[in-house]
């Protein structure tokens, strides 16, 4: 019998959106047990803390059992390889996303030549989403109820009461 293929799903998730979501779903279409891994981040400065994006995580994937969510820090690879992982994972939502993957990925081959990595392109409704932008609309008091699952909605709400 064949060991589990296991993919990773690499990314801040500041915060986690339907598009994350829409994605982890059709990883586990793919692959037999999935690792979203939730950067430290130590090169962005995130809105939610590493704790409460990996809480909002969980609960977003909590559907699906073949799903582990884990954090890392330093190199990708260093954690790709540790669990065993076969593919990584990359959310494309357009022409501009394409440019920048294809290089990270060159960059990955070279330094995990055994790791695929696989596009997964999010269902058309998620396309535009972006965490990024539901930050920004949320921070601003727009409606994000339909980029994001009603819990992360709920700690959204939070740090929006927070900051005011």
């Amino acid at each position: 019998m064949n060991p589990p293929v296991v993919a990773v799903y690499p990314g801040t998730f500041d915060p986690m959106t339907l598009g994350h979501e829409d994605v982890v779903r059709r990883a586990t279409q793919l692959f037999d047990q999935v690792i979203v891994a939730v950067a430290a981040g130590h090169h962005k400065k995130t809105l939610f803390s590493l704790e409460q994006r990996l809480e909002m995580v969980r609960e977003s994937v909590k559907a699906y059992p073949q799903v582990q969510v884990e954090s890392f820090s330093g190199l990708l690879r260093d954690f790709v390889v540790s669990k065993g992982g076969k593919a990584m994972v990359r959310g494309l939502r357009a022409v501009t996303d394409f440019d920048y993957e294809f290089q990270l990925a060159g960059m990955n081959r070279s330094l995990m030549p055994d790791v695929e990595t696989v596009f997964l392109t999010p269902s058309d409704g998620f396309q535009f989403v972006s965490s990024t932008f539901v930050r920004e609309i949320a921070l601003l008091g727009g409606e994000v109820h339909k980029f994001v699952s009603p819990f992360v909605l709920e700690k959204l709400a939070e740090k929006v009461r927070e900051r005011a």
